[in-house]
């Protein structure tokens, strides 16, 4: 359930509030707003929540009880009615503003990372992206440069001011990659390690989460509730498609995950169409697409010479083809930057034979 407290509320009305929610063995959460404080009560509560609805509604400084209908609470609009905005260094992501992260799949050295974060940064890109530690599917495959690639990826981000963001494979990279990265991000594979999602969200940086390709929505959304109810506010979803019958695509990019999850949570969502795609042709018609869905960015993978790049060149986008969609996508993003809100309260009534349908 989630009591929101009155406009004026005191400290000391809201403290009672958690006082009780505790006493009653469930744990209180505090998200704040810009006027009033909204308190989640998170636990199992169970036959007593009737009774404690009672109590807490009773209450000074108490506007309203309710209880929360999804299983994921915390990062649930009901409970956080207001979008969540992540800042890193004067970038802003879930504002309204559109977010392009750009880089290689991989790192393959310092000049090369340098080169690419150069381009990408004078081609649009507002945060970079570099592989440093990689999952591949074969495992005679090119597995990232570890430690040193995350050194030329903070070096990278250095030279071009950009926020960086690059993956963590498990909880005992944690530590020295949010070191040297402004963004953890959390691949498919691993997006419900649950030892993984707590370590990251104790690990003090923000964190986007990828979607996992066999996973549903609500599964998405509550592997994010293990990283918020960790301690980290601050989480982006990522779709990155999923796995159905078609083969012709890499995977099946959804965009419906796009307003579905405006809807349905405050975090902010962007795309990845080149992992979704996997054919370089693809990327930009996909990455417009999302823009027009009311994405909060995309992710794209850029290459200096993609065909002799060391993974998932055949995805990967030039400069020049990186420049052209970066411009095409703004001026799509100004026609439609309204999307990025909740879809289905800025719908409004709909009319049926003149008679106006809520």
């Amino acid at each position: 359930m989630i009591v929101v407290m009155s406009v004026g509320a005191t400290e000391q009305e809201a403290k009672d509030v958690r006082d009780l929610i505790a006493s009653a063995g469930l744990t209180p959460h505090d998200n704040y707003g810009t006027q009033r404080v909204v308190i989640a009560v998170l636990g199992d509560v169970g036959p007593q929540r009737d009774h404690l609805m009672s109590k807490l509604n009773l209450m000074p400084g108490v506007d309203s009880v309710t209880p929360i209908s999804r299983p994921f609470k915390l990062t649930s609009r009901e409970s956080h009615p207001e979008d969540t905005i992540v800042e890193l260094h004067g970038t802003r992501i879930g504002n309204g503003t559109l977010t392009i992260m750009a880089g290689p799949c991989s790192i393959e050295g310092r000049a090369m990372m340098i080169e690419t974060a150069q381009a990408v940064a004078n081609g649009g890109a507002t945060i970079l992206r570099g592989g440093a530690f990689k999952p591949r599917t074969s495992p005679y495959a090119f597995q990232g440069l570890g430690i040193e690639g995350l050194e030329y990826l903070h070096d990278a981000g250095k030279a071009t001011g950009l926020p960086t963001i690059t993956e963590v494979m498990e909880p005992s990279q944690v530590e020295v990659v949010a070191k040297h990265s402004d963004i953890l991000q959390v691949g498919t594979r691993n997006m419900q390690n649950y030892s993984l999602l707590t370590a990251v969200g104790k690990a003090g940086k923000p964190v986007m989460l990828k979607r996992g390709f066999g996973a549903t929505i609500e599964e998405w959304l509550m592997a994010a509730e293990y990283i918020v109810s960790s301690g980290q506010p601050n989480v982006i979803l990522c779709e990155r498609g999923i796995r159905t019958f078609e083969t012709y695509t890499r995977n099946t990019l959804d965009l419906t995950a796009v307003p579905l999850l405006h809807h349905l949570t405050h975090l902010p969502v962007v795309v990845d169409p080149s992992h979704a795609t996997g054919k370089r042709w693809l990327v930009r018609p996909m990455a417009m697409a999302a823009v027009a869905a009311g994405a909060d960015g995309i992710m794209v993978e850029v290459h200096p010479k993609p065909d002799e790049a060391k993974s998932d060149g055949e995805q990967s986008l030039t400069f020049a083809q990186f420049e052209d969609m970066a411009s095409a996508l703004k001026k799509i993003h100004e026609e439609v930057k309204t999307l990025n809100k909740d879809p289905f309260a800025m719908a409004g009534p709909v009319r049926v034979d003149g008679v106006s349908k809520h």
